[in-house]
């Protein structure tokens, strides 16, 4: 675990032999992590070091391949509303990348293809930036590329009908009928 602390004056400690790593400057802010102190920003003879994490929750790429999460992206691009919804939805294999069925944890890079069904529509979007945040609709939309089909107009939605309550299951025939309407009649194979 790393602490911060900001150092405000020399202690008489410090001075010690064998007392830890060479006292940083009055002043300067230092992370702790189990007895080392190194000055955060990295070492101050070679800069700021950038480690996988840094790069890959905001910090800036640089050219190097990144990933992230696909529930995670899903839920900045604001693709769903919250990303425990983005969670179930890969659970239940309404998410695939690149044509596959993806676990939420799945691993997501610029120039995939993401294909997710939530409720009574399908989006297919094209990843042309990975977000560390989740961010304001105009900025989620220039994320992706959307290929997804267009949206029936509520009119041209088929109606289908209701079963009255306490009629049981449908038969065989209705429920070729129900799939007929539906259009997800198959043809036998």
């Amino acid at each position: 675990m790393v602490h911060s602390v900001r150092r405000t004056s020399p202690t008489a400690d410090d001075d010690r032999v064998g007392a830890g790593p060479a006292p940083s400057p009055v002043g300067t802010t230092v992370a702790r992590s189990h007895g080392t102190c190194t000055p955060i920003g990295g070492d101050p003879r070679t800069g700021p070091q950038r480690d996988a994490r840094s790069l890959r929750w905001g910090g800036p790429t640089s050219g190097r391949e990144v990933s992230m999460r696909v529930d995670s992206w899903l839920w900045a691009v604001r693709l769903t509303k919250s990303r425990s919804v983005a969670t179930a939805a890969c659970r239940a294999g309404h998410v695939k990348v690149d044509g596959v069925r993806v676990k939420p944890s799945a691993t997501l890079k610029v120039g995939s293809t993401v294909t997710y069904r939530g409720g009574d529509r399908e989006r297919v979007v094209e990843v042309v930036e990975l977000l560390a945040k989740r961010v304001g609709a105009p900025e989620a939309a220039k994320a992706y590329v959307d290929h997804s089909p267009p949206v029936l107009p509520r009119e041209a939605v088929p109606f289908v009908p209701v079963r009255d309550r306490g009629a049981g299951r449908p038969t065989k025939r209705e429920r070729r009928e129900i799939d007929k309407l539906r259009g997800r009649d198959l043809p036998p194979v």
